[in-house]
């Protein structure tokens, strides 16, 4: 009797097998290695051409994680082109300090993009030092142009990172400019102004001025004039109050001037290199190095401008994408999203290589991207710090131990991908 059971049970099972691979398209999958793999329909999936543009902290950050997704057991194929103009990462976070001659020795701010990802095949990771020029959303294509060469090289893709990020004000290093060795000779030639000058002008009270001025106060005290100005009617505007009174205390301190309300409407060159500037209240100062330490430009002049806001970033929606188009995320800097942040950048590249991973799979990305916690850190000198989350702020000495080194220790992790 029990044998019968079993029999009618195997029977049964057999069955359903059946009808489930009939029903699923895989009903005629060759029962044994010596099958003829040209009779099946089960193809392995084809490997798909993923495009990054820009390797500064978003883009470099979401190469290593798709490329470290891509080599689980059973991942779908692909193949990582990343493009940048720069051969070397640049760690603009330690900016503050690097602008003072001898305190941060190039090495530890730039290191070379293609050493960080000799891990992964050449069938794997491609590596391209050139400029995107143009970029075809319907044919998929991205035109690009390398440094000192007219020809111009064509890349198709399947999907596509944009992460070309910004630049600031008056061709000032405080983001990669048109090459590695154009950024590191003008912060060469920034260090070497300011090892001169007696008088310096900062002009914008963010975060980036903010820390600037302290930098330059905690190493030159009253040895140097240094000036900050801002066009509002306090420093670090997008902070909490209680944030903005301790910088500017700090500052005071530092024997930092600060000039608030104040604008600089002109700025006139002097035969000797020096610069007149004309601010809004009718005063002129001269200064022997001016500086820009406001806003940043998006690196965007290859996107159709249907795509870009007023101010040239990419318009995005709840899943990072570029507005109106499939399989293309936008990141970083060069997004309408967030604020100009690393913290930022690197978040949101976590969502796109999630979201690719899942596209991947054929999987649907269903939660949309969440914005970061408001919140701001900034060191103030070289022994103080102040920040907030959220409405809360946070202990100076907590700030000053976190950003006390800028970072720099996390630079070689984060070009190999270790960090990830």
């Amino acid at each position: 009797m029990l044998d019968i059971l079993l029999l009618v049970a195997t029977s049964i099972q057999q069955t359903i097998n059946s009808l489930l691979h009939l029903l699923t398209g895989n009903y005629f999958l060759p029962q044994s290695s010596t099958t003829n793999s040209a009779n099946s329909i089960h193809e392995p999936p084809a490997m798909k051409n993923i495009l990054i543009l820009g390797a500064s902290y978003a883009g470099i950050g979401a190469a290593h994680r798709i490329l470290k997704q891509s080599s689980k057991p059973g991942a779908p194929p692909v193949k990582v082109t990343l493009v940048s103009p720069n051969t070397h990462f640049y760690w603009n976070i330690a900016l503050p300090r690097a602008v003072i001659p001898g305190l941060m020795p190039d090495e530890k701010i730039f290191q070379p993009i293609a050493a960080g990802f000799k891990q992964y095949p050449a069938s794997k990771f491609e590596f391209i030092v050139a400029s995107a020029k143009s970029l075809n959303f319907e044919a998929k294509q991205v035109h690009l142009e390398t440094l000192g060469s007219a020809e111009a090289k064509v890349l198709d893709y399947d999907l596509l990172i944009l992460a070309t990020g910004s630049h600031t004000k008056g061709g000032t290093p405080f983001k990669t400019l048109s090459s590695t060795e154009t950024t590191k000779d003008e912060l060469h030639k920034l260090q070497a102004q300011v090892k001169k000058a007696h008088t310096i002008v900062l002009a914008g009270a963010g975060a980036t001025g903010v820390e600037i001025a302290g930098e330059l106060g905690s190493e030159y005290g009253t040895q140097k004039q240094i000036i900050l100005i801002s066009s509002g009617a306090t420093i670090l505007e997008a902070a909490i109050p209680s944030v903005q009174k301790t910088a500017a205390q700090i500052l005071q301190n530092l024997k930092v001037t600060t000039k608030l309300k104040t604008k600089v409407m002109s700025s006139t060159a002097t035969s000797d290199g020096r610069h007149v500037l004309e601010l809004s209240g009718g005063d002129k100062l001269t200064a022997d190095i001016f500086i820009y330490t406001s806003g940043v430009t998006p690196n965007s002049s290859y996107i159709p401008e249907k795509y870009l806001n007023n101010n040239g970033f990419v318009i995005v929606d709840n899943f990072l994408k570029v507005k109106g188009e499939d399989n293309v995320w936008a990141i970083g800097d060069i997004s309408d999203r967030e604020t100009a942040q690393f913290l930022n950048a690197g978040n949101q590249a976590t969502y796109a290589s999630k979201s690719i991973d899942l596209f991947l799979n054929n999987k649907a990305t269903t939660a949309p991207y969440k914005d970061g916690v408001r919140g701001m850190g900034v060191l103030v000198g070289k022994k103080a710090g102040t920040g907030h989350l959220g409405s809360i702020k946070l202990p100076g000495f907590m700030v000053h131990l976190l950003r006390k080194s800028y970072f720099v220790s996390n630079v070689p992790s984060t070009v190999d991908g270790s960090a990830y």
